[in-house]
């Protein structure tokens, strides 16, 4: 009777990872936070002596924080981190401290950079000993920059003599270099084995490490000699040698190659993982798609962020830190928006004389702006990809401007109708219509030349160059609008 009951028992259905997930746990998070809060709010509007409200708090808070618990307790640690990012301050560090300790080191390097700070602030250096120490040495390296410094020493006495030299050596490559996103592990390979033996070796593995597919093949010095893909290893006779079935042909990388670049690799070749080699030819490390997929991201985030003059901050952040990240360049803008009014009133007798000329360089300054954006976003894009080199330059101004100029005679002819329909003016419609078409010109050549320049110098191309755009497109705009009417109207 039991086996039968047994028998007919459904097997467990798997959780499904699914990001909608996340939403919803937030939304409990926030609403069990609420409760917890209404009921302190309530309790404290009690006389101060009354020991029943307090221990009615008491135990409606302990409720809450079992039922917080057991929630993050189902959670996949870069769940927990989303639901850590979209928390202000308080609240993160409240529902930090009710999750599992065998998850801090997940979700610790999951988190962004600017929560991942608050969190340690919050742990004591025992707990940080604990979550770090199994940690391997490339991931160890990722947080070590954030971590007290006698906690990655404590932390260091628990590593072998490798993985010490490996963390030293993954903490030395610069931040956005291949070295400081490889990791270590990976199977090697002699050429002179048997698949045979290759797979009796993988068997007596643990298991392998993430992401492989494919095994390195080095010689006794460690250099690599070719790779050997697990497809390979599955579908060809046991006896076969690795020598005769390795591929000689791969991708490399270099640990002081940008990061940026080897995403690039990874997606142009479809790439799952890539060796990286040190200058004589050793086998050192590996990069993963998993690490380019995070690199890739960052690399987008930041971009959005540049093009509005802003560095990543954290959203609940004290007005102080905000007003340090978003100020300089909104002064910045404040003056360029100054002094296209300048040039404006310059030509008050104009505008006094033909009123309608007021409703219109707004259109101007507006399409001359969005056509520039869409030209800058080309340009900064084919640059994270290193698509512009000295020999294909003049080439993409020279046709970017002639998109312009396409672009902008259509759309000219239709702005000009406007003019006209609403000004009863043919020379107003000539007038916007020649305007519309310089602005634009001049928001194409300033999308060129804004990230190229900065890139020249080694600058963020996409830092403020939304602003810079902005203040070419109005000043000039308003200056050839009116100074065009100026000529031919009055």
């Amino acid at each position: 009777m039991t086996q039968s009951a047994a028998a007919q028992k459904p097997p467990a259905t798997p959780r499904r990872l699914d990001p909608e997930d996340a939403q919803h746990a937030l939304a409990e998070v926030q609403e069990r936070l609420r409760r917890q809060q209404l009921v302190a709010d309530l309790v404290h509007r009690q006389e101060e002596g009354d020991s029943k409200a307090s221990l009615v708090e008491d135990l409606v808070h302990r409720q809450h924080e079992a039922e917080l618990k057991t929630l993050l307790d189902g959670l996949h640690p870069a769940d927990i981190a989303f639901i850590l990012e979209s928390l202000p301050k308080d609240e993160r560090q409240a529902i930090w401290k009710l999750v599992s300790p065998e998850h801090d080191a997940d979700v610790l390097l999951e988190v962004e950079d600017w929560v991942r700070e608050s969190l340690i602030e919050a742990m004591d250096r025992q707990d940080l000993v604990a979550a770090t120490g199994n940690m391997d040495a490339d991931e160890l390296a990722d947080l070590a920059p954030d971590l007290p410094p006698d906690v990655v020493a404590e932390v260091q006495k628990g590593l072998t003599e490798e993985e010490r030299a490996q963390l030293l050596e993954a903490m030395g490559y610069p931040e956005d270099s291949v070295g400081a996103i490889m990791d270590f592990e990976m199977v090697r390979v002699r050429e002179d084995v048997t698949l045979e033996v290759v797979l009796r070796y993988l068997r007596r593995l643990h298991e392998l490490p993430d992401h492989t597919d494919q095994i390195f093949v080095v010689d006794r010095q460690d250099k690599l000699q070719g790779i050997l893909p697990l497809s390979k290893l599955l579908v060809s006779e046991p006896e076969t040698e690795v020598r005769a079935v390795m591929n000689s042909d791969f991708l490399a990388l270099n640990p002081l190659d940008s990061d940026a670049d080897a995403a690039g690799a990874f997606e142009r070749y479809d790439l799952v993982s890539a060796p990286v080699m040190d200058d004589q030819g050793r086998l050192i490390g590996r990069v993963t798609i998993a690490d380019v997929v995070d690199v890739m991201r960052e690399d987008s985030q930041e971009q959005a962020l540049s093009r509005a003059g802003l560095q990543e901050e954290d959203i609940f952040a004290p007005v102080s830190t905000a007003l340090r990240n978003r100020a300089p360049w909104l002064l910045f803008n404040l003056c360029t928006a100054a002094t296209a009014s300048f040039v404006a009133s310059q030509f008050e007798g104009t505008v006094s004389q033909i009123v309608i000329l007021a409703f219109l360089m707004s259109i101007v300054a507006g399409i001359g702006g969005n056509s520039g954006n869409q030209t800058m976003t080309l340009i900064i894009r084919a640059l994270a990809m290193g698509r512009i080199t000295g020999r294909n330059l003049w080439q993409l101004v020279k046709r970017e401007l002639f998109v312009t100029l396409m672009v902008g005679l259509c759309g000219s002819l239709v702005a000009a109708l406007f003019a006209w329909v609403i000004s009863h003016s043919v020379s107003i419609a000539l007038v916007m219509m020649a305007a519309m078409v310089c602005n634009m010109l001049v928001g194409a050549s300033v999308g060129v030349l804004v990230p190229m320049v900065r890139a020249r110098f080694g600058k963020d191309p996409a830092m403020g160059s939304s602003v810079l755009l902005t203040f070419a497109t109005d000043s000039l705009g308003f200056f050839i609008f009116l100074g065009l009417a100026t000529i031919f109207l009055l």
